[in-house]
């Protein structure tokens, strides 16, 4: 009996060894097939639209945007009023100013948009420290903030986030001269509750395939002003927050464009 089981056990073994690769040779040949066909068919994500040319789309600058990071023990955070309430009322910063919420929810607003999945909208990030970044309008921004923050971190950083599979730039901090990212023959407009020019937006979007710069503020308290528009307008007789004024913008848009 114990010969059999030996026997048995043997010929599992070498059952086992037959199903796996006869050496680490074996391994690389398999890696290097699967490299090989993720090179041949990579994903190509294009920007709608680049710099100054003048095709129809919808460019939103998100104004004074509350991004910047802290050093909390070994680790880097995005400055939160709720998590680093101390270390701000030390420095003497207002905790209810450093509201980097309001940026992440009106990202996924625009980046959610029909008109952004139709490739005819445009996003600019200006920070309250004056650095410009550049959105895609491919990037899946994270759904909960925690991932949103980590994200900002990195970018704040390295000023790049790559696409996993490529080497296509998501977000990226570009020089700070917005003038040189849009059109200059095209209507340039802030909204603010601050204002008496209550107008429906939908009038205000071009009909023809010209297009608008709209800036809006991503900051909790005050109003934008930039240095750069012609008119200052406010789309409804009550305030407001900076997501649903983006959301109220991109329909506009859609419904003039024709856009489902």
């Amino acid at each position: 009996m114990g010969k059999q089981n030996r026997k048995r056990k043997a010929a599992q073994l070498a059952a086992e060894a037959a199903k796996e690769p006869k050496d680490q040779n074996d391994i690389l040949e398999n890696e290097e097939e699967e490299v090989a066909v993720l090179k041949e068919n990579p994903k190509i994500i294009k920007m709608p639209s680049k710099s100054v040319d003048s095709t129809k789309r919808l460019i939103v600058v998100l104004d004074k945007a509350s991004l910047q990071t802290v050093k909390a023990g070994k680790l880097y955070e995005l400055l939160d009023c709720d998590r680093h309430k101390n270390l701000m009322l030390k420095q003497n910063i207002e905790p209810g100013s450093v509201r980097p919420d309001i940026c992440h929810q009106s990202l996924l607003m625009l980046l959610d948009s029909p008109l952004n999945k139709a490739g005819l909208l445009q996003v600019y990030i200006r920070t309250d420290k004056n650095l410009l970044i550049e959105v895609h309008p491919q990037t899946r921004i994270p759904r909960t903030y925690a991932r949103f923050a980590g994200l900002m971190v990195q970018l704040l950083h390295k000023y790049v986030v790559r696409a996993a599979d490529g080497p296509i730039k998501l977000l990226k901090v570009i020089k700070n001269q917005i003038l040189d990212y849009i059109p200059v023959d095209c209507p340039k407009i802030a909204t603010s509750f601050h204002t008496d020019n209550v107008v429906d937006f939908r009038k205000v979007v071009p009909k023809d395939d010209s297009p608008l710069v709209v800036v809006i503020g991503a900051m909790a308290h005050g109003s934008v002003y930039p240095e750069f528009t012609t008119q200052t307008v406010s789309i409804s007789g009550y305030p407001l927050s900076a997501a649903l004024t983006c959301a109220k913008i991109c329909s506009a848009a859609e419904e003039v464009w024709g856009i489902k």
